[in-house]
């Protein structure tokens, strides 16, 4: 029985490294940086505080507004924990037009080490009056992919 026991805790001790040694390696997805989309579009997060919190800013390559496209602000957050693939969520108020859109989404790293967003948003426009609520939202998913350094503004 102690020979068994001795193996049994040895055995329970090489499990416990692995485990430890497979969540330390893991690449974590880091938010910060910017991001493009596959239609061009902009995101640019500034770092994450302690508490989830960023901003930033988006630049769209799609607009129906009658306005030049500027660059937008966004505020958001993510949830913070030891995981690695950190769900979030922003607002981006247009500067352009009367709209907002809300994103929500996760981001993802492969066995490759890429990192990638995955998201849904609902874009708000501005309508004159309750009977017209029926076509003021309006969504799709967005998928992104962080932009390489050499790119970055």
């Amino acid at each position: 029985l102690a020979v068994a026991m001795e193996k049994t805790g040895f055995s329970l001790i090489l499990v416990l490294a692995l485990v430890t040694l497979s969540t330390s390696s893991q690449k974590k997805c880091i938010l910060t940086g910017t991001w493009q989309n596959d239609l061009g579009s902009n995101m640019t997060i500034s770092a994450v505080n302690e508490a989830g919190q960023f901003y930033g800013s988006y630049l769209t390559t799609v607009s129906a507004a009658e306005k030049p496209i500027l660059v937008s602000p966004l505020n958001g957050s993510q949830h913070i924990d030891d995981m690695g693939q950190p769900t979030f969520g922003f607002t981006v108020t247009w500067s352009f037009s009367d709209s907002t859109t809300v994103f929500v989404g996760q981001c993802f790293v492969d066995d490759h080490g890429e990192e990638t967003l995955q998201t849904m948003w609902l874009l708000r426009e501005k309508v004159k009056s309750a009977e017209d609520n029926w076509k003021a939202t309006t969504g799709l998913w967005w998928s992104g992919l962080p932009v390489p350094a050499c790119v970055e503004e």
